[in-house]
């Protein structure tokens, strides 16, 4: 019996030694790799250098007490705050410009169906917008660009009753002088879709040079916002730190409604360019006045003790209503405050909401 058993065991061995050498044979184990057999990652994955996108500020993560700073003015009583933390990430410097709003309409333009007059007059192609035809961005017909995504100017007239808006409505999108201004009469769905569109277009010109693609660009969710406005300062009422609109010189800090009636004190009755106020200590302009800003979140007066204490963001997809922060070039400083937060429906267009868009940081291994 012994021997019996030690000739099957030699056999079970020649067994398993023979399926070894034919899987070998095949190429599908080991054979002339370089890893020494041990468990080292699949190779040819490196490459990914941390790259910042064109004005946009590396915001650094943290944890922060989110909340009112100072007394609500409009008695809500739904003041809550808590802590919580946040990812780091890249914000624009600035608010979205009518420029880059129109680059936008352009390319998408060139997608759509059916051709347009205006398309006849578009500048000749660039490197950058060749590159574009190859994103991974569906064609839109003509009729929902103009009726969902290009920016309506009517606004400056039909926001305000007895206003004699009319120069605003035909030169502000339209004409060069207010390229470097705020783009507005943009709905949530439509600054969506800017966001999406953008992280299209960079990808494909990434895709060609033979680079990663980099992550999304998106909205900003109101706990992200609040946190960069704030720009690393623990509770401060106003994005440059102190809690006065006006400096130690009398100058305003913002572009919002100074008093009742009065629209000039800063000395532009409406919107102002991008960048004409000194940015916070993260580098960022704007975070309060010009215009206020779409964030991704849905608006809940009570959700701050709903949310997550990680990268919270309030989902509600049947809710209509979407949070905008920072205040506007109409607005009192009381809406310039961080830790307020008001609402405008997702489909409502106006001439004093606009957006910046933030992307995900993802650090690489060199840095």
């Amino acid at each position: 019996m012994k021997q019996m058993s030690k000739l099957f065991t030699l056999h079970y061995l020649l067994v398993i030694t023979s399926l070894v050498f034919i899987i070998q044979s095949c190429g599908l184990v080991g054979q002339n790799n370089s890893d020494g057999g041990e468990a080292l990652g699949v190779a040819g994955r490196q490459g990914w250098q941390t790259t910042t996108p064109s004005n946009m500020i590396t915001v650094p993560g943290g944890s922060y007490i989110m909340g009112q700073v100072d007394e609500d003015i409009t008695d809500s009583k739904v003041s809550f705050n808590r802590q919580v933390t946040v990812s780091s990430f890249y914000m624009d410097d600035a608010e979205i410009t009518n420029n880059k709003y129109r680059q936008f309409i352009v390319e998408i333009k060139k997608t759509a169906s059916k051709a347009t007059a205006s398309e006849e007059n578009m500048p000749a192609e660039t490197d950058s917008e060749a590159a574009s035809s190859k994103a991974k961005w569906p064609t839109i017909d003509e009729n929902f660009i103009m009726a969902h995504l290009y920016p309506d100017s009517t606004v400056w007239r039909a926001n305000f009753a007895h206003h004699m808006g009319d120069p605003m409505v035909e030169y502000y999108f339209s004409h060069p002088a207010f390229d470097d201004y705020p783009v507005v009469g943009v709905t949530w769905e439509g600054a969506k879709y800017f966001a999406e569109w953008r992280t299209a277009y960079l990808n494909a010109d990434r895709e060609k040079r033979g680079l990663w693609p980099m992550p999304s660009f998106r909205l900003p969710t109101e706990t992200e916002w609040v946190y960069a406005a704030r720009g690393g300062r623990e509770s401060t009422k106003f994005p440059w730190g102190g809690p006065y609109i006006k400096n130690y010189q009398g100058e305003v800090l913002a572009n919002f409604k100074h008093s009742r009636g009065n629209y000039t004190v800063y000395g532009s009755a409406y919107t102002s360019p991008v960048k004409q106020f000194t940015p916070n200590d993260y580098g960022l302009y704007d975070m309060a006045g010009n215009v206020a800003e779409w964030c991704l979140d849905a608006y809940n007066a009570s959700a701050i003790p709903k949310i997550f204490d990680l990268n919270p963001v309030y989902h509600d997809e049947k809710e209509p209503r979407k949070v905008i922060k920072g205040g506007s070039w109409k607005d009192i400083s009381h809406y310039l405050q961080t830790g307020i937060k008001s609402y405008a429906h997702q489909d409502s267009a106006t001439s004093y909401i606009g957006f910046r868009c933030v992307m995900p940081y993802f650090k690489s291994a060199t840095n």
